[in-house]
């Protein structure tokens, strides 16, 4: 007879993944060691691990562990259980025939955003990536509209926490300015990119709120000679609506 493999820390970090996946908004490491029956020691080791790999969030201000994105593909848990790519795909289709630029769909996890799909232009020139690159948090309009779907005091503290990275020499840098473009996209529900991350390259992006810690974005992305003053307007409201249908499709599933 064989004996049946055991392996406690994962058990452990299973049991931590569900007891997270459980509680709204979130759950500390001190909650986690009282009610697991785990040392805090271990729940601190198991929890940074997971948080390594984006199986778990962690918010900087409450320290409440929420379920990371990486989960995303595996159980969708993080959207309870809608998939937010096969929602969203066919918006993202419609956005790409009207403005003929690529768009991208993608999903915080830590202080990165990770694409999840993208449709892209069917221009010769166009901008694309890989799915599953990850953008940096801070970085032009996707940034700023996932900071924008939290509170004002976490964005501040992110801010004040991280600092912003120089990407161009359009980068906004200065915290005052750059939590005022947080306030203007809470505001206007759109946020401008203006060769902020790569030269050359101009994007709008709007949010999609997802449960708890989880935000989303859609942005349509393209060459600066292309995107002048009025496609750019015409892309905010365009990509303003997408984000809008998107957010009623899922509350349409949630409420079924």
């Amino acid at each position: 007879m064989v004996e049946s493999y055991k392996a406690p820390t994962v058990k452990k970090a299973f049991q931590i993944l569900k007891l997270v996946s459980e509680t709204d908004p979130g759950v500390r490491i001190s909650d986690l060691s009282e009610k697991l029956k785990i040392s805090k020691s271990t729940v601190h080791g198991i929890t940074s691990a997971l948080v390594e790999i984006g199986a778990l969030s962690r918010n900087p201000l409450s320290k409440k562990f929420t379920l990371g994105v990486t989960l995303f593909e595996l159980g969708k848990a993080a959207f309870s259980r809608i998939d937010l790519k096969d929602t969203a795909r066919p918006v993202m289709k419609n956005l790409m025939a009207r403005t003929q630029e690529s768009v991208f769909l993608g999903v915080r996890n830590g202080e990165n955003v990770i694409i999840l799909d993208i449709v892209e232009s069917r221009q010769d020139l166009k901008i694309t990536a890989p799915i599953g690159t990850r953008i940096p948090l801070f970085a032009g309009a996707v940034g700023k509209v996932i900071l924008a779907s939290m509170t004002d005091k976490e964005a501040k503290a992110l801010v004040r926490e991280k600092g912003i990275s120089k990407f161009t020499e359009n980068t906004i840098i200065h915290p005052p300015d750059f939590l005022t473009e947080i306030e203007n996209a809470r505001i206007n529900g759109f946020a401008f990119d203006d060769e902020e991350y790569i030269s050359g390259i101009r994007a709008v992006a709007s949010s999609i709120k997802g449960k708890g810690a989880y935000s989303a974005a859609i942005w349509v992305v393209g060459f600066k000679p292309r995107m002048g003053s009025d496609k750019m307007k015409a892309l905010a409201r365009n990509t303003r609506h997408a984000a809008e249908l998107i957010r009623r499709r899922i509350g349409d599933q949630t409420a079924v």
